[in-house]
């Protein structure tokens, strides 16, 4: 049984804010937003960031907690995220996570690894994609650890030279680490839910709800951002939706071009959000044709939920 909490992923535009939200309504909680974007502030429409009104309805943490200037990795998510999950828990409360950024997850589910960088090491290892490429690093990573080479692909070139930093600093695979990691997080009952809509129902989804940040004012609020000095480079705006409009205000492409390419790129974000969590066999996936299922798989979830009380 354990201490429960329940975890809801899946692609963007999938309906997880929305299901959270009701479940959380139900279950009186709170919501841990596990959006790497979503946690800034200013960039609201672009993040499809949750309405002031249902911010107040339900509690969330992680949503307009930094300046868009201020830096934030895993690390801390991990640690500040656990700090929240177990004072509800404490709280006798379910508490539910929910967000599509899957590096945010894994690292609450399976832990990472907290080992400070080596710049001599992370230099080399660069210099060797740049000569060698990404297969080369994958290659290596899978001749010392093949158990954590399997979780990425050669694409995933920046987990891949941390598997292997990790490695040259310690003498240890990164996929020792995570199990010690889970070793102190026995007793939590993780229940993983994926949303999985059919991929030409998904895509009218995205192309609608980009049409609709267009109409709320996203073009208005990547000028409002940039008129308060923010830099264009900054790794908060290097997101779908911000980059595209921001090559439209340097005259770089057309608005249209532009409305193109953010429905292109989600495609593609939806894509590898897709790849990344059906990797893991511990979600259970829920097959979704129309809002009406969203209703249904709540009470679902809601019964596996007692189920386990």
């Amino acid at each position: 049984m354990g201490k429960l909490i329940v975890v809801i992923v899946g692609p963007t535009c999938s309906g997880k804010s929305n299901l959270s939200l009701n479940l959380a309504k139900e279950l009186n909680t709170e919501i841990i937003s596990s959006d790497s974007r979503q946690i800034y502030k200013d960039i609201d429409i672009g993040t499809a960031k949750p309405s002031k009104s249902e911010l107040e309805e339900v509690p969330h943490s992680f949503i307009d907690l930094l300046e868009l200037d201020e830096n934030f990795d895993v690390s801390s998510y991990e640690k500040q995220a656990w700090m929240k999950i177990d004072n509800l828990i404490n709280n006798k409360v379910i508490p539910i996570v929910t967000g599509g950024s899957g590096l945010y997850i894994r690292a609450l589910i399976d832990g990472i690894v907290d080992i400070e960088t080596d710049d001599e090491i992370r230099k080399e290892l660069f210099a060797q994609k740049g000569i060698y490429g990404n297969e080369y690093l994958y290659k290596m990573l899978t001749d010392i650890d093949p158990e954590s080479a399997k979780t990425m692909l050669p694409q995933n070139w920046k987990r891949v030279i941390r598997a292997l930093e990790v490695f040259q600093i310690t003498g240890k695979s990164i996929t020792d680490f995570h199990t010690n990691q889970n070793r102190n997080k026995m007793g939590y009952n993780f229940l993983q839910f994926g949303l999985n809509w059919k991929r030409e129902i998904l895509y009218k989804r995205i192309e609608t709800r980009v049409d609709g940040m267009i109409n709320n004012g996203l073009v208005e609020e990547v000028k409002s951002i940039l008129a308060k000095g923010y830099s264009e480079t900054l790794n908060s705006l290097n997101s779908v939706g911000y980059k595209e409009i921001i090559a439209f205000l340097k005259n770089e492409v057309s608005l249209e071009t532009a409305v193109s390419l953010i429905k292109r790129n989600t495609r593609r974000y939806a894509k590898r959000q897709l790849t990344w969590f059906r990797k893991d066999e511990r979600i259970h996936w829920f097959n979704i044709e129309n809002e009406l299922d969203l209703f249904k798989i709540k009470n679902e979830i809601l019964n596996k939920i007692n189920s386990e009380l």
